[in-house]
């Protein structure tokens, strides 16, 4: 029986994967570095961090930890810019939150920085109904090495014993990913699998395995969740 729901952030509650490919296209070629949408799209699982230098490594340029880190400052602050007049939060996705949170325990698992999601939450109102996140964090592996999943359980798990209530397992937990490498980790980590087509095609989440597919999370509710997983 699923006990707790883990979102991917970007692709998943925030429509945006089309706005970052804008906005690091455009910080990427003021420095002479070209972004391909098949760059990009092969990038998903990463850090800002690892992106940025996955970026400079296919154009054989070097690239200092201090340049890094203010290409991925102008790239928050354009992604804040377009997003700023029409936040890309589905009202059927906020709706599907605030509604799992009733029934589950919730949790954001996300290779963006935590300031980033925090930023979108608060514009959504939807901070409070999330009592786990995993964020990009300098050492971490990114998706689809399972790691990230496996924190978000341990985080949970330490929560509910200090409740006094009974851990869980990993087969008890619902993962909603929108790339292969999210599913594969959340696979490898023993969890359940919705894939969302907001990023890539159908057949790319049914390849990597995901148990089910969906356009959107907008027309999701917990009976659906309830009569497909448990």
């Amino acid at each position: 029986m699923i006990a707790a729901i883990f979102f991917d952030f970007n692709g998943v509650i925030i429509d945006d994967e089309r706005i970052h490919l804008k906005a690091y296209r455009e910080v990427l070629a003021a420095e002479g570095v070209a972004l391909t949408d098949e760059d990009y799209f092969a990038s998903l699982g990463m850090d800002d961090p690892a992106f940025v230098r996955a970026a400079y490594g296919r154009a054989a340029r070097s690239l200092t930890d201090e340049t890094m880190r203010a290409l991925i400052k102008r790239e928050h602050e354009l992604h804040r810019q377009i997003i700023t007049d029409e936040l890309p939060v589905p009202s059927g996705v906020v709706t599907f939150i605030r509604e799992a949170s009733r029934h589950y325990e919730l949790g954001i698992v996300s290779m963006a920085e935590r300031e980033e999601i925090d930023h979108v939450l608060d514009l959504a109102h939807l901070r409070s109904e999330f009592s786990v996140f995993v964020t990009a964090a300098p050492g971490s592996k990114n998706k689809p090495a399972p790691d990230c999943y496996l924190r978000a359980l341990e985080l949970l798990n330490e929560q509910r014993r200090a409740d006094r209530k009974m851990a869980l397992l990993p087969r008890e937990c619902l993962v909603i990913e929108d790339s292969p490498p999210g599913i594969e980790a959340a696979r490898t980590a023993g969890m359940h699998t919705i894939g969302v087509t907001s990023t890539v095609s159908a057949s790319e989440l049914r390849s990597a395995q995901a148990e089910v597919v969906t356009p959107n999370l907008s027309d999701w509710n917990t009976d659906a969740v309830h009569h497909l997983f448990d």
